[in-house]
């Protein structure tokens, strides 16, 4: 089993980065981010999809976040949600999305990003379950208008 570094995407225009092609069998995906920002104070979304396209309800999703001390949290049923909601947030760190039940397309997602200006972290958890084997992976925000303006982004995934 290897594990596939996909190819690195600046994060510096449009309102979504898409993976796509993962193949079928893949068990974990790994998503890095490297001083990724937006230009508005909309939270960081992670949305799975399959041939159908990108799925936008059914996840059990809290993203939590601390910032120089003070911690606080939200949920999201339409994405595994990053709790970063600062246009300035320069996000760095990953999340890790595993395969916990191949008959019903369930994944799990863990990691954590943070920002050392603000001393912040942002950590995700959740789970999801798909109508069909995943292959793509859409980074976004919950308004889905605010726009990636800094960074770069990549997945590795491992089948």
């Amino acid at each position: 089993t290897a594990v596939t570094l996909g190819t690195p995407v600046a994060s510096t225009s449009g309102t979504s980065i898409d993976f796509t092609g993962i193949p079928s069998g893949t068990k974990m995906i790994v998503i890095s981010f490297v001083t990724v920002s937006t230009n508005g104070t909309s939270m960081k979304f992670i949305q799975l999809g399959d041939t159908g396209g990108i799925e936008i309800t059914g996840y059990s999703s809290v993203g939590s976040r601390i910032i120089g001390g003070t911690a606080s949290a939200a949920n999201s049923t339409a994405a595994f949600i990053l709790s970063s909601n600062a246009a300035a947030d320069e996000l760095s760190g990953s999340v890790i999305l595993t395969l916990e039940n191949s008959t019903n397309n369930t994944w799990n997602i863990t990691g954590t990003v943070s920002y050392l200006a603000t001393d912040a972290t942002y950590m995700a958890s959740g789970t999801k379950s798909l109508s069909a084997v995943l292959d793509r992976v859409r980074i976004t925000t919950l308004n889905g208008t605010d726009a990636f303006d800094l960074g770069e982004i990549n997945i590795a995934y491992l089948s």
